[in-house]
């Protein structure tokens, strides 16, 4: 039985040259709006921020509301191209988006929790709480922000684990690199040491870092000195703060750590180790009971 193949191949060149030909220009033009958006959108952003191309702050927000800016169109792009693929197929797309506004509806119902992501997305991108190259503290998690959409944020931590946060699940967002930051410092010396002869020497370190050409443009103003702080048990505890580029707070820290330990070492300025006093108390007298102590030995052979 022979089959006759020439209807079949007749049909299917006839369908590439009508429908095949349009699908394929569809998947042409889909893939063009979408590099073209790339495109407006960097000019755009360009052109709104061009003015403060030097703020790293401001670079920060316009990166970020590029990127889900982009990702809305892209995925708008797409979908209006798959819509149209279907028709060109031979199917009929009014069911499909009836179908897909009562299916929507179903779903909404079901999907409180992506919603509840999207309006909270929403407004973090709205007050501009968190950008892209921010380090934060969101939800139990902290790191470095690497990703901003309306769905959820991504998170690097300095172990270089990436944590996925749902914008639903943030309640508070801790910023330590918004506009600039500050470090804390807690800076324990012995009791027996002059606290304004150690808040001198500190006053000295601050100063040479911020002449240090590695450091002075990341250090925007002279250390705050808070004063004595605390009693603690062991040492006294003066508390000061230094003020940097976003960021850069750590690594001014590490560095001015670094150069009072060793300023602390050549002046003979103590820092402590807990220990502990023993105090047998006195009698009405002015006498003290006697300290009875016992020593053990093993002689091992």
């Amino acid at each position: 039985m022979n089959f006759d193949f020439q209807p079949i191949l007749q049909k299917a060149g006839e369908w590439l040259i009508s429908s095949g030909l349009k699908i394929f220009l569809i998947l042409i033009l889909t893939l063009v709006a979408i590099k073209g958006c790339q495109i407006l959108m960097d000019r755009l952003f360009h052109k709104l921020f061009r003015n403060h191309k030097d703020d790293a702050e401001i670079k920060k927000r316009s990166d970020t509301l590029k990127s889900v800016t982009r990702n809305i169109m892209n995925m708008t792009i797409v979908v209006v191209a798959v819509l149209m693929i279907l028709n060109e197929i031979g199917v009929e797309i009014g069911p499909i988006l009836a179908a897909a506004g009562v299916v929507g509806i179903a779903v909404g119902f079901g999907a409180q929790q992506l919603v509840k992501d999207i309006i909270n997305g929403f407004f973090i991108l709205l007050d501009d709480q968190i950008r892209v190259g921010d380090v934060v503290q969101i939800a139990d998690k902290g790191g470095l922000v690497e990703n901003v959409n309306l769905r959820m944020i991504t998170l690097r931590d300095l172990a270089g684990n990436v944590h996925f946060v749902r914008n639903g699940e943030i309640s508070v967002v801790t910023n330590m690199t918004k506009e600039y930051s500050r470090y804390v410092f807690d800076i324990g010396v012995a009791y027996r040491e002059d606290v304004d002869e150690v808040i001198k020497v500190i006053k000295q370190v601050d100063e040479g870092l911020r002449n240090d050409i590695g450091f002075k443009y990341d250090i925007l103003e002279p250390m705050e000195i808070l004063g004595l702080d605390q009693f603690a048990d062991s040492a006294i505890i003066i508390k000061t703060r230094t003020k940097t580029k976003p960021i850069r707070q750590w690594a001014v820290a590490r560095e001015f750590n670094r150069r009072l330990k060793k300023k602390f070492d050549e002046l003979n300025i103590e820092i402590p180790f807990p220990h502990t006093t023993l105090y047998l108390g006195q009698n009405k007298d002015g006498s003290a009971p006697p300290m009875n102590l016992v020593v053990h030995s093993e002689n091992k052979s």
